[in-house]
């Protein structure tokens, strides 16, 4: 199946069994934002729990806060969103449709790459396993033609970015006769800078009014917030500070579905250093990130680093995590190395001192940050893409199965009474009572029980439980495995400590120790 296929195929899904809908859908939605449905919000703060728990458990020296979205307006000029916040845009004429100028370039390079990936796919099909894949990249004209073509892209690219040249973005855009996806034609405009945050007011009256923004990162909140942690959690450098946050930015290209959204949440750590060592703790959490990311089991080859080629004004190091989505290599997460930018920022701004004294040196000094930011709608879309499969069973039936983590799944378990009557459904109900308590528990009585664990697999409930006429007698239940399909009889007094383990979140964190 085509991967624009599959994609499609999961966005259907996602609104189908109450992942994610359209927001405003009677109203025939609103561009660029989504509600979570009741299957997703479970899933959505599976992944907050996973997480958070991963950051203030895991480590003594990272605490959590929850900041505003409303700040004072000036942060943000310290902060250099008013100046600097900006995407190029560039229009279509005949289309009148606005693009993002770098989208568009980017999307030119990964072309290149799908070229070289199908001269590739076609070669190892026509030579099977003696194929030398290394050996054919290296020699084979066709794709050192497409190699020197996308190579020559990326560095005029990487040097039209870095030197802010709007006019060379669009120059590119036209020799490389990128045409607009809706009207087909070159007919550009010039490139523009659009700055991304939203505005509103606050106060009574609007004479009295003042400009405000909605946040278009949760980063801030940590910074102007570092004093107050730092003084009355008497914390000790290096120390961390965490925070889940709703941010906003005006995306004027919002695609992919949840992947780009003018209103998302984000999962942020900063994590102040003494200077000089950023570098060894920017080293340090790539690697811790990248772990956390491997512990949900979909696989290291489904994940990269990407280094930036042009840095941010703040940054002396960046890397992205990026994950295998539908449509190529996406970031979810990033780790930045912002030097002492924001606090020095935040002190020259607002007049206080923001200074760490340092007793193991007996120094004053603004601390160095290393940032970790990922995505929680990003990676609640990397989750669902991997664990989205469409299986053939024997007898030429298919099932639509989630593959979720135990541990992020919506519903635990699921409790099936065999028929409607003859005392099984009060027999699982009781079941289900004692349950409940320890992990999220559906119950379901309607329709052919072979139906019902279809729509289990569904949404990804990894273990279901069937009563019959014999549990009454015997105290025993038929527990299903989701991905096996596989059957086994247990004991009700046995349940609890054969599932809770396998599906709490803890399961997940032992495996970063």
């Amino acid at each position: 199946m085509a991967q624009e296929d599959t994609f499609k195929k999961i966005v259907s899904h996602c609104k189908e069994y109450g992942f994610v809908f359209p927001s405003s859908d009677i109203y025939d939605g609103l561009a660029a934002v989504y509600d979570y449905g009741q299957n997703g919000v479970e899933l959505k703060n599976n992944i907050k729990q996973y997480w958070w728990q991963s950051m203030v458990l895991l480590h003594e020296n990272i605490v959590g806060i929850d900041s505003a979205i409303f700040m004072h307006p000036t942060i943000w000029k310290a902060s250099g969103h008013v100046d600097a916040f900006n995407d190029p845009l560039i229009d279509n004429r005949d289309s009148k449709k606005r693009y993002r100028a770098d989208v568009l370039i980017e999307d030119q390079i990964a072309k290149y790459d799908e070229k070289i990936d199908k001269e590739v796919a076609k070669a190892h099909k026509r030579f099977g396993d003696s194929f030398d894949e290394a050996l054919f990249r290296q020699t084979n004209p066709r794709v050192l033609e497409h190699v020197a073509k996308r190579d020559a892209l990326h560095a005029r690219f990487e040097k039209a970015l870095n030197d802010n040249d709007l006019q060379e973005l669009k120059q590119i855009i036209l020799d490389e006769e990128i045409v607009c996806p809706i009207s087909g034609t070159r007919n550009w405009t010039d490139v523009r800078q659009f700055n991304l945050m939203f505005k509103t007011e606050m106060g009574s009256t609007a004479d009295g009014a003042s400009t405000i923004f909605l946040r278009p990162e949760t980063a801030q909140g940590i910074f102007v917030n570092y004093l107050n942690v730092q003084k009355t959690g008497r914390m000790k450098i290096p120390f961390g500070i965490a925070q889940i946050g709703k941010a906003f930015r005006n995306e004027i290209v919002a695609r992919q579905f949840i992947f780009r959204m003018r209103e998302f949440e984000q999962m942020e750590m900063q994590f102040f250093v003494r200077p000089g060592t950023e570098l060894d703790w920017f080293a340090k959490w790539k690697e811790t990130r990248m772990a956390w990311h491997q512990a949900l089991g979909f696989g290291a080859e489904n994940y990269r680093f990407h280094d930036h080629e042009k840095l941010a004004h703040y940054a002396n190091a960046a890397s992205d995590i990026e994950f295998r989505m539908p449509f190529g290599f996406k970031e979810v997460e990033g780790i930045h190395s912002r030097t002492n930018f924001d606090l020095s920022q935040h002190e020259k701004f607002s007049g206080r001192k923001i200074k760490y004294f340092d007793p193991e040196t007996n120094e004053s000094y603004t601390p160095y940050v290393i940032e970790t930011s990922i995505g929680v709608d990003r990676m609640f879309l990397s989750v669902m893409c991997h664990a989205y499969q469409e299986e053939q069973l024997e007898g030429g039936e298919t099932r639509v199965v989630l593959r979720l983590p135990a541990a992020l799944a919506p519903v635990k378990l699921a409790v099936l009474p065999l028929v409607r009557k003859d005392g099984l459904p009060e027999k699982a109900r009781e079941i289900m009572d004692d349950l409940k308590f320890h992990f999220n528990c559906k119950y379901e009585e309607k329709d052919a029980i072979g139906k019902r664990y279809r729509r289990q697999d569904a949404i990804g409930t990894p273990y279901c439980i069937t009563i019959d006429h014999d549990t009454l007698t015997d105290n025993c239940v038929t527990l299903r495995d989701r991905d096996t399909m596989q059957q086994q009889r247990v004991k009700i007094s046995d349940l609890r400590s054969l599932i809770e383990d396998k599906v709490s979140i803890t399961s997940l964190l032992k495996k970063l120790q």
